[in-house]
């Protein structure tokens, strides 16, 4: 029999098929297309419908992120991006958010500039100023011997064709994929809700005019970044007035650039200020401009390049970039820890409030060792193998080349960051390890106090589990080490300003003794190589993901997390699916609930997909709409990075708009999810007051630790997953599924599949 109430599931990270959530056989899609869809069981196959006769239907999204092997590649190259985007999102309650997010993009141009400096450091500085003019680097390489032929202007610009395709490139991917999501069409969100920072607010998941102007704007920097750095190279041959000019034009773009990074019609895309279209244009005639005259200065006529010697300004512009990016996360620590402080306790974020800058650290961290990386195996094959450094002299006839000192110390830091993180892990995972084993020794006890004696392995792998769950709230001082140990990473480069690198501050310090000399040098390059190696550790981790579900778990984690809120701050992070599940999801709710009652159903991921798009449902279907969680990471994780976004009293007003039609199963045994209001057990009294108290509902996890009469293994330890095939969950559904029909038929009684 039947029921007028529709149970819509969602599913999260791990992505399994429309056919395993329904747990059905034959499915067919019933809306939506194959990227993102809605799929029922198909009539005449079997049972179609699910507990106490609601109609199932599975939203499968699974497709709207990238596959295994994208994301392996991706991973490299776009965890800088995407890590600079999410920072803005980890801010804490209170405020605007405006001047984090300001910070945070101006954070994110940096890294924007970074990478253009490392591709201009390869190109247009080893190869075209360094290597070209020495005969033993272009020896027996064709495809570098002929630009020698060319004057230094032609050649510099032939050599930044290199990055200017670069730039394009990335512009071009950046388009394609806002075409892909951010241009789904959204109409949803609170009526009456102030526009702006808020996942209620209308618009908040259409960003693709926003990002539009973001990529912009980057783009303009990335240009003017270029331009710059070849300007500058060349005006300290010719000294013309007509240099001067180019690099004031150039610098005042670059600082137009910033200046609009901070405006406040960035921080609120969702109010509808369009006034930014009447700057983006002139901008993008101003870069075309310089560029070309950039270019025709090239041209003229010059001295030689005298032998010896780096691009001229290289160095310094590397190690402006690197010490503004300390400075921005200590203005991004001081900003974020104030309003930590005035938040109530019970909005408290993980890492004390530093979230937004330790997120913004690991970016600026990763694109250091990413372009460092570049730079210094670039250099290394030029020089035909030698370590490029004080410490390696080159061999007679060998081209002299040398990196920025700024990357040696990038290098250096890299070493010791990784190091010391690494030890710090051990010891937080070890010094937690008894207070973890103590909590769930009481937890089995409690839950199987009449355990047999023949039971006590299943015994300790259940506490075993539980001990593990309860690991990853360890490591927020693990975070707060890396942040610290990368903000004197980049403040050390300071040095390179008076020439100093890790060798010759080991020279000073220890009175020129070659033992600390040696050691600082063989550091130097073991912290070089250590950069390959971190990258080679990156694309490891993306092909574990094939074989290792426990790593395709924490990589979907990972990306999903990062991918999930709107790119507001770094128009090249990956593009945000849920600017399209979101909406999509709402409006798929909000049809379904004109003529029926809709039980939204969220696993891991999918809930807070769930959550946001109840927050966006007009208020007059609210009362048709009741909320299901499982294995939900809204409290444990969101809740803690999040507040201002998944606080708990975004969590209340989720609460109070679905009448508190709304249960969350969880498990002791799960390393992702937890309670969100009340961690009691069954029977006992909830921790809080009111209907808040009753969403939570603990599941005990395994069911049984002795062997069934009818079985022959005792119940598995199901964790994150399964928890649909749980009988308590078939109990709640119905629970739900009883609550809204007390709410009064829906009006247009039953309807087909949609």
């Amino acid at each position: 029999m039947s029921r007028d109430v529709v149970e819509l599931r969602v599913h999260g990270v791990t992505g399994v098929r429309a056919e395993e959530l329904l747990d059905h056989p034959v499915v067919v899609r019933v809306a939506g297309d194959r990227d993102a869809g809605f799929y029922r069981p198909r009539p005449g196959f079997g049972v179609t419908s699910g507990p106490g006769g609601v109609v199932i239907e599975a939203y499968q999204w699974r497709n709207l992120t990238a596959s295994t092997v994208s994301r392996t590649l991706s991973l490299i190259f776009l965890l800088p991006f995407m890590f600079s985007n999410l920072a803005a999102w980890l801010r804490p309650p209170g405020g605007n958010g405006d001047t984090v997010k300001a910070l945070c993009r101006v954070l994110g141009a940096t890294i924007t500039v970074i990478f253009v400096l490392s591709i201009i450091g390869v190109t247009v500085d080893l190869v075209g100023w360094q290597c070209v003019q020495y005969r033993p680097c272009t020896a027996g390489r064709g495809y570098l011997g002929w630009l020698a032929a060319f004057p230094i202007g032609p050649r510099l610009v032939v050599l930044a064709v290199f990055p200017a395709a670069t730039i394009r490139l990335i512009w071009w991917v950046g388009s394609r994929s806002a075409r892909s999501y951010e241009a789904f069409e959204s109409t949803y969100g609170t009526s009456g809700a102030p526009p702006g920072d808020r996942l209620d607010a209308p618009g908040f998941w259409s960003g693709e005019t926003l990002v539009g102007r973001l990529r912009s704007i980057h783009v303009a920097i990335a240009y003017g970044t270029l331009d710059v750095s070849v300007v500058v190279a060349l005006f300290t041959l010719d000294r013309r007035p007509v240099g001067v000019a180019l690099i004031v034009a150039a610098v005042l773009l670059l600082a137009v650039c910033v200046v609009l990074l901070c405006l406040p019609a960035l921080s609120a895309p969702h109010s509808g200020w369009d006034w930014t279209r009447s700057v983006i244009r002139p901008l993008r005639v101003a870069v075309a401009a310089i560029t070309v005259l950039s270019i025709g200065y090239a041209a003229l006529p010059r001295p030689p390049v005298p032998q010896g010697g780096a691009l001229p300004g290289f160095a310094l512009s590397v190690n402006s970039v690197i010490l503004g990016q300390a400075a921005l996360l200590v203005a991004l620590a001081v900003i974020t820890v104030w309003q930590q402080r005035a938040a109530p306790p019970s909005a408290r974020a993980f890492f004390r409030g530093l979230g937004a800058p330790v997120f913004g650290a690991i970016a600026a961290g990763l694109a250091a060792t990413i372009t460092a990386g570049l730079v210094y195996r670039a250099a290394d094959i030029l020089d035909r193998g030698n370590i490029p450094g004080p410490g390696h002299p080159p061999p007679p006839g060998a081209p002299p080349l040398d990196p920025p000192i700024a990357y040696r110390w990038e290098a250096l830091g890299a070493l010791f960051t990784v190091l010391l993180v690494a030890v710090v892990g051990l010891y937080a995972g070890r010094f937690s390890r008894r207070r973890r084993e103590r909590v769930a020794e009481r937890i089995c006890r409690e839950d199987f106090p009449d355990a047999p004696p023949q039971a006590a392995g299943q015994v300790q792998r259940v506490r075993r589990a539980i001990s593990r769950s309860r690991l990853a709230e360890q490591f927020s001082p693990l975070l707060i080490v890396y942040f610290v140990l990368s903000l004197l990473s980049l403040v050390f480069t300071a040095l390179d300003l008076i020439e100093i690198g890790p060798t010759q501050l080991a020279q000073q310090l220890s009175g020129n003794r070659q033992t600390f000399v040696g050691l600082a040098a063989y550091l130097t390059d073991a912290g070089t190589i250590s950069l390959g190696l971190i990258i080679v550790g990156l694309v490891l981790i993306g092909l574990m993901a094939y074989v290792s579900p426990e790593v395709r778990r924490a990589a979907g984690v990972l990306w999903d997390l990062g991918t999930f809120f709107p790119r507001t701050t770094h128009p090249f992070a990956p593009p945000c699916y849920a600017e399209r599940a979101v909406p999509e999801l709402a409006k798929r709710v909000s049809a379904l609930a004109r003529h029926q009652k809709v039980v939204l159903s969220g696993h891991s991921h999918g809930s807070a997909l769930a959550a946001a798009a109840v927050l966006q449902l007009p208020p007059e279907m609210l009362h048709r709409v009741a909320l299901l969680t499982y294995g939900s990471p809204l409290r444990r994780l969101y809740g803690h990075l999040m507040p201002a976004y998944f606080g708990e009293d975004v969590l209340r007003e989720l609460g109070e708009r679905v009448g508190w039609r709304w249960r969350n199963l969880w498990r002791n045994t799960d390393p992702i999810s937890g309670a969100i209001f009340s961690t009691h057990r069954p029977g006992e009294a909830p921790a809080v007051e009111g209907p808040a108290g009753q969403v939570d509902v603990r599941l005990r996890d395994p069911r049984a630790v002795t062997v069934n009469p009818m079985d022959t293994v005792p119940p598995p330890i199901e964790a994150h997953w399964p928890y649909h095939t749980d009988p308590r969950y078939t109990e709640v559904v119905i629970e739900l599924a009883d609550c809204l029909d007390r709410q009064g038929p829906a009006e247009g009684g039953r309807t087909a599949s949609g």
